[in-house]
């Protein structure tokens, strides 16, 4: 008799421990995903990156590189399917002889002098398909940015 009651008492606890656990295993995988998306976001951009430089610093000037770097790096992150929320952001610098100076001023630099490029490219990875009003305060997406330098040719014209 005792035993049907006890059997009684605890009806229902199975329910009410999963009610209030399931929001929390939820949210830890929102979470979980939101920081794998954010890792492929960061070695997507790296390699945006890295293939913006090279394709500046193989151009003959700046205006030219310009536009290989935002190609190159389009393409890789199109490649990758890294869709950010707006095109992704270039930010060129350059440096010759050791000295940080501008991006035009790296192809203006005369041939034989060592001159660099850099290129930043970063972008804001979208949660929007992953958000939990469950979770407070969750961003919607995450700003990610990588640079690459990379040198040009020391004894190429540049112009």
């Amino acid at each position: 008799m005792d035993h049907a009651v006890t059997r009684d008492g605890g009806r229902g606890s199975v329910s009410i421990e999963v009610a209030v656990l399931a929001p929390a295993f939820i949210a830890l995988i929102v979470l979980a995903g939101a920081t794998g998306r954010t890792a492929v976001a960061a070695e997507a951009i790296d390699a945006a990156a890295h293939d913006a430089a090279r394709a500046a610093s193989i151009s003959r000037d700046a205006s030219t590189a310009r536009a290989a770097a935002r190609a190159a790096a389009v393409r890789q992150l199109g490649w990758r399917g890294l869709a950010c929320t707006e095109p992704p952001e270039l930010t060129f610098s350059g440096s010759v002889g050791g000295r940080t100076t501008s991006f035009a001023a790296a192809f203006r630099s005369r041939a034989g002098q060592e001159a660099t490029v850099t290129v930043q490219v970063s972008c804001t990875v979208s949660f929007e398909d992953i958000h939990l009003s469950v979770l407070p305060g969750m961003p919607a997406g995450n700003r990610v940015a990588a640079s690459f330098t990379s040198p040009l040719d020391r004894y190429r014209s540049r112009g």
